[in-house]
């Protein structure tokens, strides 16, 4: 029977900015932005959700509902070294560890009992050290799968430890919102209630052919989240096995919609810089790029392309992508956002001839030393000459470039 534990850091961005600016403690606090700008809340403190206040809230919204707070840009390059400081804490703890996003993290703690004794003394040990080392409080679940653990750090918050005794998680989980469970967002939490399903106890009496024939495979991972399994949809995988993934993409929405084309095409240039440089940690290339524009009535168009080689070179992303804007936006159009997506990965590059071979090596060699420079000084520490006029603050995000302990394949200089 397996002890897993999902340790995840309590308001992570708000309290990190509280280590360099006591004066925030005990205030309501908005990290993501100014109140005026389109971005959204990336977090808030404890204070500020009082008032409503949440992440992926628009700024201008969570203004509206709590006026009072400070709102802050954030510190991405700060947040990062501080989850660098909590991932070598969770692995003195555990060989088996995966980094959820930069505030997350499940641990196998299985086998340990030697060194740290029981599960609930190894979470206080564990509690306390994250304090001690990065000044930072963390909440602890503690089970025999990591949708229980997950949904027990949850309860513990803030602060806490919660430890679901084996053969207690349906028992446990009984009475929880079914919006509890992982997974389950607005839209399934609406056609779960057309069904009279509220409580995830509703959810585990149910005949799991019932929740297939209205929900398909997701329903029978419903029924499994039930029982506490790990069943599908976000845990399909073992802790610390990688999964590739099937698409990569960034988007940017304007301060102000937009007529002007180099700002736009510059935007784009900035946006497959960050789709290159994941397409390197993750050892992938893109046989497709797709473009994505919204325009300022909110009319979405997605135009793709299907390239003759698979690239995971900045400088190729942007041609593609640049090619398609050229080909699709109505001159004098305003856009309100634009996106860049790589799909058809492939971990193999293609055929090419030897000269192409050749200077797509050196533009990899290239690009893999930026990419070190951009993790030791930041995102914005260098960028394509193309993209000077649309780069932007770095903005705050839970699974940034370089999240710690994921693997990264680079190329060698």
């Amino acid at each position: 029977m397996k002890t897993i534990f999902h340790v995840d850091m309590d308001a992570f961005f708000v309290s990190v900015e509280e280590l360099f600016d006591p004066s925030l403690k005990g205030k309501a606090v908005v990290v993501g932005g100014q109140a005026h700008e389109r971005g959204v809340v990336s977090a808030a403190s404890y204070e500020a959700r009082k008032y409503g206040v949440h992440s992926a809230m628009p700024l201008r919204t969570a203004y509206q509902r709590c006026p009072h707070a400070i709102f802050i840009d954030g510190h991405p390059a700060r947040y990062r070294e501080y989850s660098e400081k909590v991932f070598d804490v969770l692995r003195s703890f555990s060989p088996v560890v995966e980094m959820a996003s930069i505030d997350e993290a499940y641990l196998d703690m299985t086998g340990t009992e030697r060194l740290h004794g029981p599960p609930l003394r190894a979470a206080h040990l564990l509690h306390e050290k994250v304090k001690e080392r990065t000044g930072l409080n963390c909440s602890i679940g503690i089970a025999t799968s990591r949708m229980v653990a997950k949904v027990a750090s949850d309860q513990a918050k803030p602060n806490g430890i919660l430890w679901v005794i084996p053969g207690q998680e349906a028992a446990f989980l009984a009475p929880l919102d079914v919006r509890k469970i992982p997974g389950v967002g607005k839209v399934t939490e609406k056609r779960l209630h057309e069904y009279g399903i509220r409580r995830v106890g509703d959810l585990s009496r149910l005949d799991e052919r019932f929740l297939e024939e209205r929900f398909g495979k997701w329903g029978l991972a419903l029924a499994g989240k039930a029982r506490g399994l790990d069943a599908g949809g976000w845990f399909d995988a073992e802790i610390g096995v990688e999964e590739a993934p099937k698409s990569i993409s960034h988007e940017h929405t304007f301060a102000e919609d937009t007529t002007d084309p180099d700002l736009i095409e510059s935007t784009l240039a900035q946006l497959c810089v960050m789709v290159g440089r994941r397409l390197r940690e993750h050892a992938l290339y893109a046989r497709t790029v797709q473009l994505k524009l919204r325009y300022k009535d909110f009319t979405t168009i997605t135009r793709a392309r299907t390239l003759d080689h698979a690239t995971q070179l900045d400088t190729e992303l942007l041609r593609e992508s640049r090619m398609l804007f050229r080909r699709n936006w109505k001159p004098g159009a305003a856009v309100r956002l634009v996106g860049v997506q790589a799909g058809s990965l492939v971990p193999v590059e293609g055929q090419m001839n030897l000269l192409e071979e050749e200077q797509s090596d050196r533009w990899r060699k290239a690009l893999g030393a930026v990419d070190r420079l951009r993790d030791k000084f930041g995102e914005s520490a260098v960028s394509l000459g193309a993209a000077v006029k649309g780069v932007w603050r770095e903005k705050t995000h839970e699974n940034p470039a370089s999240l710690p302990g994921k693997k990264k394949i680079r190329a060698k200089d």
